[in-house]
This record gives C-alpha cells, sequence and structure tokens, in this order.
C-alpha cells in the first residue's frame, strides 16, 4: 500500500468546508471594519448601496468591498432580478478602476449605475431576489442580506408621491 502525506492530509481535511469557513469569516470582517450597512454579499465580497439624483438624473451607486479588483475600458452592468421583474443597469461610466485599500488586503470599487425613474420603485429589498455584477473577467453574484437595509437606499424623494 503506497500513500504519500498530500493524499494523507487531502483525506483527512475537508477543503470545501475551509474555504467556506475562511470565505465567511473575510466577509464578516469587512462588515465589522466598514461603517454603514451592507445591502449584499457574496462569497469574498460585500456590496454598499444607495439611490441619487443628480440633474433629473437617477443612479443606482455602489460601493463593493473584497477580492473584486476590476480595471477596464468597457463598463460594468447590474443585473438585478426580483419577484417578478429583471433589471439590466449599466455603468454611467465607461473606464472604472479598484482602489486598494491601505493595511488590508482589499479592494474597494465605486459603480455607479443609470437606472430610469419608472423602475425606482423596484429597487425595494422586499422585491430584490438576487443582484449579479459583470464586469470584464468578474462575474459575481449577490444575496441580499436578511435585516440590512441602507437608510440611503430608498426611493423617497425620487418618485412622485402616491395619488390618493
Amino acid at each position: 500500500m503506497k500513500f504519500t502525506f498530500k493524499k494523507l492530509r487531502s483525506a483527512l481535511t475537508n477543503t470545501k468546508s475551509t474555504e467556506n469557513v475562511v470565505a465567511a469569516t473575510y466577509t464578516d470582517a469587512i462588515i465589522k471594519d466598514v461603517e454603514g450597512v451592507p445591502f449584499a454579499i457574496a462569497e469574498t465580497n460585500v456590496l454598499y448601496a444607495g439611490l441619487s439624483e443628480l440633474a433629473g438624473y437617477h443612479y443606482f451607486k455602489t460601493i463593493t468591498v473584497g477580492t473584486m479588483q476590476l480595471k477596464t475600458f468597457k463598463g460594468a452592468k447590474l443585473i438585478i432580478r426580483g419577484t417578478d421583474f429583471s433589471l439590466d443597469l449599466h455603468s454611467d461610466m465607461e473606464e472604472l478602476e479598484s482602489e486598494s485599500t491601505i493595511g488590508s488586503d482589499r479592494s474597494l470599487t465605486r459603480i455607479d449605475f443609470e437606472i430610469d425613474k419608472e423602475d425606482l420603485p423596484k429597487i425595494s429589498k422586499e422585491r430584490i431576489e438576487s443582484i449579479e455584477l459583470v464586469a470584464k473577467k468578474n462575474h459575481i453574484l449577490f444575496s441580499l442580506i436578511e435585516g440590512g437595509y441602507d437608510e440611503g437606499l430608498s426611493t423617497e424623494g425620487l418618485t412622485e408621491a402616491p395619488i390618493e
């Protein structure tokens, strides 16, 4: 019977569960260290989001903190899937680049996505099921965080009051 230490070690350790624990610890550390309430989470990235308006144009502003490193001149796409809809949002700028954070192995990526005024009511925690970020070779699937909601993510003031 022939064996090596590598085979023995791989038989005794479950690398998949170890990777999951490391990823969970990594994202928990991001949430703890970064000010604000996270909107969605992926395996090794945390998404912070909010809505804003500038000169009549509406934006879904995102900041991704984690392992995603991006440098592209082709922009990004955010696919928001909800209970009864799917939105494809495109970044307002084509040139995007992640910034390295000081003192940690994380990257920070700011991307603003253009959104139509009629789609603003769809952006609510109750209606969104998943968020997918596609940019260059990055393809990240986020899921919403239970209990987490950024107060900056509000359609108040961006849509007309309902007519009664």
